[in-house]
């Protein structure tokens, strides 16, 4: 790996705009936000982005590799993202395509401390794809809740998070949902001896998260839920270095970033960025679902989850948004065991909750037998 942080852009130019001064100008803003003749000796040598290659990339579009010194980042997490999409999220015609990440600043992130293998180990589940699913919706009890909870556990859902909207509204507060639903997949797992994992959202206010990932491990919780892009990016790192819990990450509001010409590429927020901050599974709208990503892109997705990321463990891709119980099995076979999928309305319109999570587990292990 590079020592140099290396980010592939591609730059579309409107009527009359040159390629190379777009790029100088990505290469100026991220770093030293000066005009390069202002600037004291020696700082641009050092600290100004370097542009690698410059190349056309049909029409209008043109495709850059700048390169930045590691003393821009430091390795923060949040100087990280201002230096990949800080001052030019603000311009246009710009999309992040592709990151080369240095073997220092990816140790110093950290990565998943879990990853595959420790889910696993949490669900005791080991050669099929998990399974997944999120309780909804918003204005039921905790009570309710609690008890589709132990539902979905007695069936045999490996891992039932809350749904991302769940917070700490009066119909179901945090506190009270959190001990409801732990104690109804307690019970239920000892009584069909599973390891069913109940992930409740601690999303919250920058005072209030601490405090909610504290309850969740006191509660006996093995893993959580966060949503980064509204509680931060380095609110996975922190939590994972804090409480020692299993992070899912949501992609709530990351899809502001996925412009046709304009943001970051879907697999580096979900995939790189996710992966790299500390998520072990990290849920993406699945393709012919109701958010519209191709195949490839999941696939793209999937494979920066799991592909090589320097010493970082792979995560876990998790499927979501449209899945449903009958197309799970092909789901397996195209995107392999390593993955959570995650299956909400297709189980709740089975009515039996316990019987259609039973029917989608016969289902996926039947591409195993």
């Amino acid at each position: 790996m590079s020592e140099r942080l290396g980010i592939t852009y591609e730059l579309s130019c409107g009527r009359g705009e040159s390629p190379e001064r777009k790029a100088r100008g990505i290469a100026l803003e991220q770093t030293v936000e000066l005009p390069a003749a202002t600037l004291p000796p020696g700082i641009e040598s050092a600290m100004v982005g370097r542009i690698e290659t410059l190349e056309p990339a049909g029409g209008n579009r043109f495709r850059a590799r700048i390169s930045y010194a590691p003393e821009t980042v430091g390795g923060e997490l949040t100087q990280l993202l201002n230096v990949l999409f800080g001052n030019i999220s603000l311009k246009r015609g710009i999309r992040i395509t592709g990151i080369a990440w240095p073997a220092a600043l990816l140790r110093r992130l950290g990565g998943p401390a879990y990853g595959t293998a420790g889910i696993r180990r949490l669900t005791g589940v080991r050669e099929r794809a998990l399974l997944g699913t999120a309780l909804k919706p918003i204005g039921l009890d905790a009570a309710a809740l609690a008890r589709r909870c132990e539902a979905f556990a007695t069936g045999g859902i490996d891992l039932i998070k809350d749904d991302h909207g769940l917070a700490d509204q009066p119909s179901a507060p945090f506190a009270d949902r959190l001990q409801r639903c732990q104690e109804a997949v307690t019970r239920a797992n000892a009584r069909v001896g599973g390891n069913a994992l109940y992930l409740p959202n601690v999303t919250a206010p920058f005072a209030e998260f601490p405090r909610r990932l504290e309850a969740a491990r006191a509660a006996g919780c093995r893993a959580v839920l966060v949503s980064p892009w509204l509680a931060g990016l380095d609110s996975l790192r922190w939590a994972r270095d804090q409480f020692g819990l299993a992070l899912m990450a949501h992609p709530a509001l990351t899809g502001s970033a996925f412009g046709r010409r304009h943001g970051i590429a879907p697999e580096l927020v979900l995939g790189d960025l996710f992966r790299a901050a500390g998520a072990d599974a990290s849920i993406y709208p699945n393709a012919d679902g109701r958010f519209g990503l191709s195949r490839r892109r999941c696939e793209a997705i999937n494979g920066h989850l799991r592909g090589p990321l320097g010493e970082l463990h792979p995560a876990f891709p998790v499927p979501a948004g449209g899945m449903d119980v009958a197309r799970a099995p092909g789901w397996v076979r195209r995107y392999g065991i390593d993955t959570i999928l995650l299956i909400g309305g297709s189980l709740y319109a089975r009515g039996d909750l316990v019987r259609g999570a039973r029917e989608l587990l016969d289902a996926v292990r039947e591409q195993h037998a």
